[in-house]
């Protein structure tokens, strides 16, 4: 980076960052889970894990949500130097940092299934919904200010966009960077790395 630059990564794409790999996993942890009979049985299993879901995302859903809105609240303009993170590089990064732990996850959802069976598949598929909810609720909150929301890379690297790291958040303008209000993926990709503080 040149003098006085800094990175950003988009909030919203940072919080919807793991639902991908929560959802998908998790309905084959479901599916997988079906086939096996467990000692619950398959009925109490699926109407456990319906009922884990819901709960799973509702929790994780508004989880924080007053944190957010704080700095979003005091968030501040970018100034002309900063270089903004493309959203795929924001979800390899976290893929990368987290495989390991997706992978366990999906292992113990499976083996809950001899258990309860479903359950825990449907439970990370509840979770990843409720971060698409928050990122989608992210995504009002930008649309409303016509700004899109933005932490410091480094920040956010160290506990999430609204980890204790995190102290303030940057504003830019609707056209900065490649993914829409919510942290969805563009239509079409916008040069990515540009400086942008309007």
């Amino acid at each position: 980076m040149g003098r006085g630059a800094y990175g950003l990564v988009r909030v919203a794409v940072v919080v919807r960052a793991p639902a991908g790999w929560l959802w998908w996993p998790g309905l084959l942890a479901a599916g997988i889970g079906v086939l096996v009979p467990g000692l619950a049985g398959r009925t109490i299993g699926l109407l456990a894990g319906a009922v884990l879901a819901v709960g799973a995302a509702l929790v994780v859903g508004v989880a924080r949500r007053g944190r957010y809105a704080e700095l979003a609240r005091g968030a501040s303009r970018a100034g002309k130097a900063v270089i903004l993170q493309d959203r795929s590089v924001t979800l390899r990064s976290w893929r990368r940092a987290h495989r390991w732990w997706l992978l366990l996850a999906f292992l113990v959802a499976v083996g809950s299934s001899f258990v309860l069976p479903a359950t825990g598949g449907l439970l990370m598929a509840g979770a990843a919904l409720g971060l698409w909810g928050k990122a989608l609720w992210l995504g009002r909150w930008e649309r409303k200010h016509d700004a899109l929301l933005w932490v410091r890379t480094e920040s956010a690297g160290r506990g999430g966009a609204a980890g204790k790291d995190v102290t303030a958040y940057v504003l830019t303008g609707t056209a900065a960077g490649d993914a829409r209000p919510g942290g969805a993926r563009a239509g079409h990709a916008r040069a990515g790395g540009a400086r942008s503080g309007r």
